[in-house]
């Protein structure tokens, strides 16, 4: 009856996880190596990876051997993998950022090992980690992270001159810049903020694309704005930027945006009033 019960079981999880997979399109299925320890950390990393439609991982506790199944034309293995990484735990491609892995639960925390591949790095020396710090808020020109603030400018300016159609274009600009960024190149921390904002940042910057009038635009741009301040605090790049509040906007409820230049021009009026805004914070 035992053997009977199991075999059940057994059939039961197979069409599960058949019926999962069904409803991925254009499926590739990996095998690969994570590390953990319970059923917690199972709970914790299927958690972390599956997304509807998208992805769905099923990891044995084991042998610690996740089959990955996914999507492959909406992700990818290392997208996969990188969630699970900043969820705690490491795996055959990258490593756990520290404070993702002092945060697992006690019986959670399993023996790390020294990798080859080592996309979200462990700084191991009080000078490494020294260095670090030093350039955490620093983005290079060459960043895709700068691409990103140089969309925004873009749409702001845009909307200073009123000109709906071309922040339509650099909202786009800004969705192919947020898709491209490279985050293997950046920090544990700018990683872990990143992955916080830039689902939000893409969904504000679609919704500027296909707004039908600028004013619906302007209000897609505050939601924008605020996110955008979450990142460059985090994020910040070699010039000053300025933190602008205009307190007219939205019937006095008010609005902030960022500017490159200390001179006030607003983006929610336009021509209409130009210059009402006042500077709240230099970011440097």
């Amino acid at each position: 009856m035992k053997n009977k019960n199991n075999i059940h079981l057994s059939m039961l999880i197979f069409f599960i996880i058949v019926g999962c997979k069904m409803q991925l399109k254009n499926v590739k299925i990996e095998n690969v190596k994570i590390y953990g320890n319970c059923g917690m950390c199972k709970k914790t990393i299927e958690t972390a990876a599956n997304i509807k439609n998208e992805a769905q991982l099923d990891w044995n506790m084991d042998t610690k051997v996740a089959a990955v199944s996914y999507d492959s034309n909406k992700t990818n293995i290392d997208a996969i993998l990188k969630r699970v990484a900043l969820a705690g735990y490491d795996n055959e491609r990258f490593i756990a950022p520290d404070p993702s892995y002092n945060n697992l639960h006690s019986c959670c925390q399993y023996e790390r090992k020294k990798y080859v591949i080592v996309a979200l790095p462990i700084d191991t020396t009080k000078n490494r980690q020294d260095t670090a710090n030093n350039n955490i808020n620093t983005i290079s020109k060459t960043n895709p992270i700068a691409a990103v603030y140089t969309a925004y400018f873009a749409i702001k300016d845009a909307l200073i001159k009123d000109d709906r159609t071309t922040a339509s274009n650099k909202s786009k600009m800004l969705t192919d810049a947020i898709e491209n960024v490279k985050m293997d190149k950046l920090t544990p921390e700018q990683h872990i903020s990143w992955m916080e904002l830039s689902n939000k940042l893409k969904l504000y910057a679609n919704n500027i694309t296909n707004a039908k009038d600028i004013s619906s635009q302007r209000e897609y741009f505050s939601s924008l704005s605020i996110n955008i301040f979450q990142l460059i605090k985090v994020l910040k790049t070699s010039e000053i930027i300025y933190y602008v509040h205009c307190p007219m906007y939205n019937d006095g409820k008010g609005a902030d945006w960022l500017s490159k230049e200390k001179l006030i021009q607003n983006p929610y009026f336009g021509s209409s009033m130009l210059t009402c805004g006042k500077i709240q914070e230099t970011i440097k």
